[in-house]
């Protein structure tokens, strides 16, 4: 072994740990990231609902050393948006949440989830782990679902994006039936794993969900819209009930919310207004 793979193997060592050895060629990944294009929890989320019900084996996980920045120099403010987050209960500690990187596989069915967070640091390094877990188990398709902030009213069917590796895949976006991403600006993790699928043998698609910029904290009625349009493209069978349940009563909660801010419901008429505009053009639909 020369130098450069001995650094590689050992690299991989240090950050990857294997917790099972299972191979199932020609599976799909669903993946999840947290932190960049998580709004609404619908990276999370939407992997974390595929994953309910089955019968998992952790497969490998990614240790949090050298990937995140726990703290940063500066006002409270500043540096509490990158420290864990700990609870405690009584005079102990309850939880305390340190950055995880899980990977799961569901044998019967051949998929693999990872569910994680979006690195700080090190993003080559990370981007090895992933592959080579893809690698071991014969992960032929990844799927990242991912969300970022728009001008998408909560009352309409989220708009959805979706990217590929190779030019041969394009056909999956009408699939999936969505439209194909066009944008320029700060790149996510998932946009670079996304760049180094093709010289790894890995077929990968990207979903970005567009969610209501005026909301804050779970979005389930996203979630659910992803989760019903992935399953359906995918063949995937699921269990809706409980998160038609969390969507009614978000809905329910987010419109009486909405009904006691005037400025907000009236902003809210103009977004569903410009919403409803762009899908009569994109259909060819004439207003009489």
């Amino acid at each position: 072994m020369d130098l450069e793979s001995y650094t590689w193997a050992k690299m991989l060592d240090d950050h990857l740990k294997i917790l099972n050895d299972i191979h199932l060629p020609g599976s799909t990944m669903l993946l999840a990231l947290g932190g960049w294009m998580d709004g609404g929890f619908v990276s999370t989320g939407t992997v974390r609902q595929f994953m309910r019900g089955r019968k998992l084996v952790e497969v490998a996980r990614i240790e949090h050393s050298n990937f995140y920045i726990d703290t940063f120099p500066g006002s409270m403010e500043l540096a509490s948006l990158l420290r864990p987050h700990v609870k405690y209960n009584n005079g102990l500690i309850e939880t305390l949440e340190m950055h995880e990187n899980q990977i799961y596989a569901d044998v019967e069915n051949k998929l693999v989830f990872f569910v994680g967070k979006e690195p700080n640091l090190n993003w080559h390094c990370f981007a090895d782990c992933i592959l080579d877990v893809c690698k071991r188990t014969g992960v032929k398709q990844v799927v990242f679902v991912g969300s970022f902030g728009g001008s998408v009213p909560h009352t309409r069917e989220p708009r959805m994006f979706g990217s590929v590796s190779h030019k041969e895949m394009l056909p999956m976006l009408k699939q999936f039936a969505l439209r194909p991403t066009d944008y320029e600006g700060p790149a996510s993790f998932a946009t670079y794993l996304l760049s180094r699928a093709p010289a790894n043998h890995l077929e990968m698609l990207s979903i970005s969900v567009e969610i209501p910029s005026y909301l804050e904290g779970t979005n389930p009625i996203s979630i659910e819209a992803i989760t019903r349009r992935m399953s359906t493209a995918m063949n995937i069978p699921m269990d809706y009930d409980e998160l038609r349940k969390a969507s009614t009563e978000w809905e329910v909660q987010v419109t009486d919310a909405v009904d006691k801010d005037k400025k907000l419901a009236k902003n809210i008429r103009k977004l569903e207004d410009q919403y409803d505009s762009e899908l009569v053009d994109s259909l060819g639909i004439e207003e009489s």
